[in-house]
Order: C-alpha cells, then structure tokens, then sequence
C-alpha cells in the first residue's frame, strides 16, 4: 500500500527474564529496513529503502549486496524459500514493484518480473516450499478494483497472476500495508494463506484454502477508517490458530486495539490487544516453540507464550519487522538500518 496501533492491558511493562535477548548489530546502513528473512543462526537477508540488501553469512557482520537495476528501488520484502535461492520484491507504484531472483545464494542476480500496471502496488511475498508461493499487492483497475495475486510454482522464477473474479473487490480505500514483508503469511507444507488489509471502513483478513487460486475476506476487530491505520500484520501458528497486528502508523502510541486472535482458520477474529497503545507493523511466529508469538514495530518488540492472548515487553528499539529461522534464530530490523539479533534468553 502507498500509504503508510476491560480489553487494554492494566501494564506493560519490560519482563526481567525475557525468554529472548536482544542485541543490537552493525548493519553499516542508513536505509529504512523493512524486509527480512532468516535461514538459520548463521544466515539471514535484511532490505530496504535506497536499493539496500543487505546478508549475513556468520549470524554477526552484515555486508551490503548490490542488485543491477535495483540501485534507486525500495525493497520491502525478501524470501528465501531454498538453500541458494532468494527472492527479492520492490515495491513501488508501476514499474517499481518488481521482482529478482538469485540461484546462487546472491552471486547474481536477475529481474524475473515487472509490474505492467501503472497503478499496481506490490507488498508482500510468501512461499508454502521450495517451489511454491504467492504474492500480493494493491488493487488495480485492470481487476475492476480486486487485489492482485500472483502465484510461483517453481521458487519464484516466473510468476503469473490469478484470473479475476477469483478474489473479493476492494473497499474504497482498502490496501495492503507493506510494511514489513508480514502483512500475508503461510503455514509450510500446505495450501493455505492470509493477508490482512486497513484503511478503509473496516480492517479484514482474506484467506485462501487452495493455494491463492480463489479467495474470501473476513472483518476483524482492529479499528481502520483512514489511510493510516488497519492490520498491517498477520501470523498462523497452525490451520486453526492465527494472530494479526496493526495500529495507525502516523500514531505509534496511540490507545487502541493493536491486536485480533482467530481459532478457526481466519474465519473469525476476536480482540487480543498485545498493549494498552501502540502500532506492531509485523507479528511472526517462532518455528519450534509452541504458541510463540514474537510481535515489532516503532514501539518495540513484545512476546506471546500463549498463541497471542497475553503479551509482555522485552525490548522499547524502534523497529518495522522481525523474523525467525527454522532453527528458532532470529533478527529484526527497523528504521536508520537498525539490525538487532534476537536470542534466547539466558
């Protein structure tokens, strides 16, 4: 989206004993990061605003990659969805919302598509396994006013968009917030999805069953009615049970409901504030460790032991999106090339 927090917590104040520690990193960078994506304890990509990727190869330096033709884009999402295999996604009106790819672990690099809708947008990307994934990005004319959903079935070298009618129209004003890479989300190994929308009347989450191919919407809780504020976020610990973040990003610390639980799928949603105030601009789930939640945004980064019903600070840096490996190691990044390295606690 072009545009870019008896139910509120009695405290919330910094736990002692946090289960994770945080630990700020040199990035070497200056540049707005929204994307990243981990691996594994040793390698993670990190990307942003000024054509910025930036990687690390030992869990601790970071170095800048550069991408041929990706000098001035904004790169607000990065997956890598095998071992030598990274996608990257720019968003930006038209032309700007482009996607690369590299099979040699980002040695080289090729633009694989090219947003042809002057009007289109692109926000995120998602992969179910190596070969398949999807992504989506604000509405456009062309699909008389629907969102735009591309799928991959082999690791995101060719994309191709699904046929209108096959995803409910847009309410006026209604986008998706690319704001970290986060605000669509699958659960490895199968065929479900999620992405979450605000700005218009009313916050939804759409879901799909079957891979990206058809998809319904449903309202959730967490206040919108204007430019700035909806979901921005959304996480599935299983199936059945998911947790989507958001809030007005033009007001951080704003009291309102910043968060919505389902237990069936995404069909409905209920309030689950993880604050009294403030904006999450991603919330993500912990591979391994049952019913973890980890949630971040220019407010700070709090943790969920329990499927998102009750939330604890750990950390006040300001951030826009965080992200975990398969083996449970984790980074998140935020604005002026904040990198922090997210362990678990001692």
């Amino acid at each position: 989206m072009k545009r870019i927090a008896g139910l509120a917590l009695a405290a919330f104040a910094l736990v002692g004993a946090a289960p994770l520690t945080v630990q700020v990193q040199t990035s070497g960078s200056s540049a707005e990061l929204r994307g990243l994506a981990v691996r594994d304890a040793k390698t993670a990509w990190a990307t942003g605003s000024q054509g910025t990727v930036l990687r690390t190869r030992d869990g601790r330096t970071w170095e800048k990659v550069p991408i041929p033709g990706g000098e001035e884009l904004d790169f607000r999402d990065v997956d890598t969805p095998s071992k030598d295999v990274v996608v990257l996604m720019a968003a930006g009106p038209g032309e700007k919302s482009r996607i690369f790819r590299s099979m040699d672990a980002g040695a080289t690099w090729k633009l694989v598509y090219t947003n042809p809708d002057p009007e289109g947008f692109y926000d995120a990307m998602a992969f179910w396994d190596e070969k398949n994934g999807l992504l989506v990005g604000d509405p456009v004319k062309e699909m008389q006013g629907a969102f735009r959903v591309l799928l991959t079935s082999d690791g995101g070298a060719t994309w191709k968009p699904i046929p209108g009618g096959t995803i409910a129209f847009a309410l006026k004003g209604e986008g998706i917030f690319a704001a970290s890479g986060t605000c669509l989300t699958t659960v490895p190994g199968g065929k479900r999805a999620w992405f979450v929308t605000g700005g218009a009347r009313m916050s939804r989450v759409f879901r799909t069953l079957d891979g990206g191919q058809h998809w319904n919407s449903a309202p959730a809780p967490v206040p919108a009615g204007n430019a700035s504020s909806g979901l921005f976020s959304v996480a599935f610990l299983d199936d059945a049970t998911g947790f989507a973040s958001g809030g007005d990003y033009k007001q951080p610390k704003l009291e309102s409901l910043n968060g919505a639980r389902s237990g069936d799928g995404g069909r409905t949603w209920t309030p689950a504030p993880i604050s009294a105030s403030g904006f999450y601009s991603a919330v993500v789930a912990v591979p391994g460790a049952k019913g973890r939640l980890v949630a971040a945004g220019p407010v700070g980064i709090a943790i969920s032991e329990d499927a998102g019903r009750t939330w604890a600070a750990i950390d006040r840096t300001p951030l826009n999106a965080v992200a975990f490996g398969a083996d449970g190691a984790g980074w998140a990044v935020g604005p002026k090339g904040t990198i922090v390295r997210l362990e678990r606690g001692r």
